[in-house]
């Protein structure tokens, strides 16, 4: 772990073009110390066992960056 990492995650109601709501979140990543294409594929992997991405991935769309 690292001591001074950060995620911040933001989150929008979005409305489809057939009158229903899905959400989007971006979520921000800081990992001080960490080249972006290492930081990249840690976000990567850790989004593929998160819990909380598990129960959004079917309807929600997730987009990963690096601060």
């Amino acid at each position: 772990m690292l001591p001074s990492s950060a995620v911040r995650a933001l989150v929008s109601l979005i409305e489809e073009d057939n009158g229903g709501y899905r959400l989007e979140v971006k979520s921000h990543t800081l990992l001080p110390g960490v080249i972006p294409e290492e930081a990249g594929k840690i976000m990567t992997e850790a989004h593929v066992t998160c819990p909380y991405s598990k129960a959004l991935r079917a309807d929600t769309v997730i987009t990963l960056l690096v601060d």
